[in-house]
């Protein structure tokens, strides 16, 4: 406790703050949205090290090696393929001059500490987190269901199908679209611009 304080009074800590959309265009993040596909930042956590950059696409981590380095490592998770799990803030104490926030993408487990003055802020990231991190297992079980639903529609097509090669390819390329616009379309969101809009309150 008293190196973390020490470290925090003498500013050497990598504590982060939040910037406001003002800043974005002056942040490494900016440089590495796909703004060809309408992605746009809507929260942003910076330290001395890194770039936390929540868009409604991907979360981009901007990931310095020291407080001293300007070389980078750009990481980027979309929401479509990596799951949102284990949100949650970790509150500062009497003598912290921080906040926490956690989560975890898929395996990884991020804790990004921030100056608890950014309290109220975190709180909406948070939220908004937690409301992705729902869509993303509902549709998990919608996909699930789709294909469950494909091999029951498969099963009953081995008995009823009519003869003819032609007859089954087409059948399956019919099948095939459905399942991929089930799968990849209809039950797995890629932009949760409404979800930001909603919590985020810059």
């Amino acid at each position: 406790m008293f190196k973390k304080f020490a470290a925090e009074a003498l500013g050497i800590s990598d504590i982060g703050v939040i910037v406001g959309p003002a800043d974005y265009s002056k942040v490494d993040a900016d440089d590495y949205l796909f703004t060809e596909d309408g992605e746009q930042i809507f929260f942003l956590i910076k330290s001395k090290k890194d770039e936390y950059c929540f868009t409604n696409l991907a979360l981009i981590h901007v990931d310095g090696d020291s407080a001293v380095s300007s070389k980078r490592s750009i990481k980027r998770y979309e929401y479509a393929s990596n799951l949102i799990t284990n949100v949650s803030i970790e509150t500062a104490g009497t003598l912290d001059m921080d906040i926490e926030l956690k989560f975890n993408v898929n395996e990884i487990k991020f804790s990004i500490d921030v100056k608890k003055s950014f309290i109220e802020q975190l709180k909406d990231i948070y939220k908004a987190l937690i409301t992705i991190g729902k869509q993303q297992r509902r549709d998990a079980v919608c996909r699930d269901n789709a294909l469950r639903t494909l091999e029951a529609t498969a099963s009953v097509h081995k008995l009823n199908i009519a003869p003819g090669a032609g007859s089954l390819v087409s059948q399956y390329g019919e099948l095939l679209d459905a399942l991929n616009t089930a799968m990849l379309d209809t039950h797995t969101r890629r932009d949760f611009s409404d979800v930001f809009a909603k919590y985020i309150h810059n």
